[in-house]
């Protein structure tokens, strides 16, 4: 006989979104939501906030410049009536806040064709035109997850090993320089080269969830320490993945965001982006692997993804 766990907060979370999803067609306030949650706004507030990780007007606003991202890519309407259509009492105002969010006007979106929606969220909750916003669970691990996790894991190990070295060892001028971008220098050094991987992953999700470019190359010292670049690796890798995770488990990798930190902002895919940081950055791992062994350290394996897959199952 099978046994289905229950837990009876799941249902509660979920009936406190439906108040809200069902409302982005009617005009709204916090006094009205709680009613409709039949709670008093305080009571509903507070609950609404610990089970969802946002306030519940927070939420409702998102949703509904969410809902207007994918009306501006996928139909004819005009921006004056997607705006009415998202409770704003004039295009001006709706144009400011979708510029705030997407950091480009309403009609600059449209015409730059991106397809992804979604404004960087913690809970996971977004506009899906009508399909299901849950999350995927219990997915068994598909390459997504072996690049990623192999990634990560391997910067990681570098970072480790780097801790063993001195100030000096790490400032070493590398005898064999390497122009990995047109747009940058090359690698000076194995603090340069580690320090770059890093950067890359917080750039990249820095453009998907509305942050602020990194300090290129322009870092504090104190922020360019092995156990920093670990810490600011962890931060940047949690905001990268909660997005891209998302993507993947709608099959959504030739989706489209907007890259407003590129000057002018460019459009690019979710699959394209992924693929390129996950190439550059392993070549940079091949680079710190040797910078490391000449520095006499002891480096296990040579960076394969079937390393860290065997490091999971051995786990």
């Amino acid at each position: 006989m099978a046994f289905k766990w229950y837990f009876p907060w799941v249902d509660a979370a979920q009936r406190l979104r439906g108040v809200v999803m069902e409302s982005l067609d009617q005009e709204q306030d916090a006094k009205g939501l709680a009613r409709h949650a039949y709670q008093s706004r305080t009571q509903f507030y507070r609950v609404f906030r610990a089970m969802i990780e946002e306030t519940p007007v927070a939420m409702r606003r998102r949703l509904l410049l969410e809902r207007a991202a994918w009306q501006l890519s996928r139909t004819q309407l005009s921006v004056t009536d997607i705006s009415l259509n998202a409770n704003y009492g004039s295009l001006e105002a709706f144009t400011r806040a979708f510029r705030k969010a997407f950091r480009v006007s309403p009609s600059l979106y449209r015409r730059m064709g991106a397809t992804y929606t979604h404004l960087h969220a913690t809970n996971g909750i977004h506009h899906h035109s009508g399909k299901d916003d849950t999350k995927g669970v219990g997915q068994s691990m598909d390459l997504f997850d072996i690049l990623s996790g192999q990634e990560s894991w391997h910067t990681r190990r570098l970072l480790d090993l780097a801790k063993t070295l001195n100030d000096e060892q790490l400032d070493r001028p590398l005898k064999n320089k390497v122009k990995v971008f047109p747009w940058d220098g090359p690698d000076q050094s194995l603090r340069q080269i580690l320090d770059r991987m890093v950067q890359t992953k917080e750039a990249w999700a820095a453009a998907l969830t509305g942050g602020s470019m990194p300090l290129m190359d322009n870092a504090p010292p104190d922020d360019r320490t092995p156990s920093a670049m670990l810490a600011r690796l962890d931060k940047a890798d949690a905001a990268f993945h909660s997005v891209l995770a998302d993507v993947r488990n709608r099959s959504a990798w030739e989706d489209t965001f907007v890259d407003a930190l590129c000057e002018p902002p460019e459009t690019f895919t979710f699959g394209g982006m992924f693929a390129h940081v996950i190439t550059f950055n392993a070549y940079r791992r091949m680079l710190a692997i040797d910078a490391l062994r000449r520095l006499g350290v002891k480096v296990e394996g040579f960076g394969c993804p079937m390393e860290y897959v065997a490091n999971l199952a051995s786990a």
